[in-house]
């Protein structure tokens, strides 16, 4: 039959699912993020806390894990140390778009310096946004004073550098805190669908591009921050540095140390060293975790013998055990 010879209501009946095939096919596309820093995760920079899912007082990631903290709206990817942000490390456009608010002149200050400033309002610190089209947009944080390559305006591509990892805004380490936007509704790169559900099972390819999904792939046992020897008592501040320098044979004293990230309540972390001969020096293991924590350090220990440490190889086995299961391990050596 013709349109034409239809009565009235008929053809405004068959003119409607073709009305919504229009405007399903106007839906602009979400954006393929790319991976946001030039690093390697795993490596040199680590995932440390996702999209707080929970719309409640609790915390929950969108593998329902909690791998985040109260309220977080982003994706923070940390550094391994301030020696590395001192170093320098790009943050990258994580995918194509024009910048449309940017701020800089933020002091790169942990917020737990007593000389930090009020960051009532910039808690961001110095920061990018980009406009990705169709209402999606990505806000980059927490970058360095003066690192900031882009203007308003400005069209970037994928993968460009737009600044340097900082400490600037609320943060107490080096971190990009990368945001995700469609209007006004924060997205989980990971799981954009969904509102405050997770999935114990979901895959995490979410928005990335399948590179960058791979790279960020969720640690359910959590990860090696730091690792290595010192010749005496180690603390985060120590660490945070660049690590102690490394011990000879006439050190004081032959220490081995980790700093893991996203360890759960229950996680019991056991740290052993272990001479030439094969017998052990030292061993740390403590109670059970009683929380999750979202780093911590761990180190074992012992005092020269007369004479200094005989010549040979040292080596340090971490392992986090949770419930009976070795969930995370980690081996180094130091030769003397």
């Amino acid at each position: 039959l013709m349109r034409g010879n239809l009565p009235e209501p008929m053809r405004s009946l068959l003119a409607l699912p073709c009305l919504v095939l229009l405007s399903a096919a106007a839906a602009p596309a979400p954006p393929r993020l790319s991976l946001p820093l030039a690093c390697t995760p795993g490596k040199d920079c680590f995932l440390q806390n996702h999209v707080d899912r929970d719309p409640g007082p609790g915390v929950r990631d969108f593998r329902c894990g909690a791998q985040t903290y109260e309220g977080h709206t982003g994706t923070d990817i940390r550094l391994t140390d301030h020696a590395a942000r001192l170093r320098g490390v790009d943050v990258l456009a994580a995918a194509p778009g024009r910048v449309v608010r940017l701020r800089d002149g933020e002091p790169d200050i942990s917020v737990r310096d007593p000389a930090a400033p009020p960051i009532a309002g910039r808690e961001c610190g110095n920061g990018v946004v980009i406009d990705h089209g169709g209402g999606w947009e990505t806000q980059s944080c927490h970058l360095a004073r003066g690192s900031i390559r882009v203007k308003v305006g400005q069209a970037v591509a994928a993968g460009q550098p737009i600044a340097r990892v900082g400490l600037s805004g609320n943060t107490e380490y080096p971190h990009l805190h990368l945001t995700v936007r469609q209007g006004a509704r924060t997205v989980d790169p990971f799981l954009p669908e969904g509102g405050a559900a997770c999935s114990a099972r979901a895959d995490g390819v979410g928005l990335w591009t399948p590179a960058a999904a791979a790279a960020l792939a969720y640690r359910s046992g959590g990860a090696v921050l730091n690792a290595g020897f010192a010749d005496g008592p180690v603390d985060n501040a120590r660490v945070e540095a660049g690590g102690p320098p490394r011990p000879g044979r006439n050190a004081p004293a032959l220490v081995a140390y980790v700093r893991a990230i996203n360890l759960k309540g229950g996680d019991r972390p056991v740290l052993t060293l272990t001479g030439p001969d094969g017998v052990v020096l030292a061993r740390a293991e403590g109670a059970p975790l009683d929380r999750s924590k979202a780093q911590w350090l761990v180190y074992a220990g012992k005092r020269a013998p007369p004479g200094g440490w005989p010549a040979g190889l040292y080596r340090a086995d971490y392992a986090v055990l949770r419930n009976g299961q070795t969930v995370l391990s980690r081996r180094f050596d130091l030769r003397l």
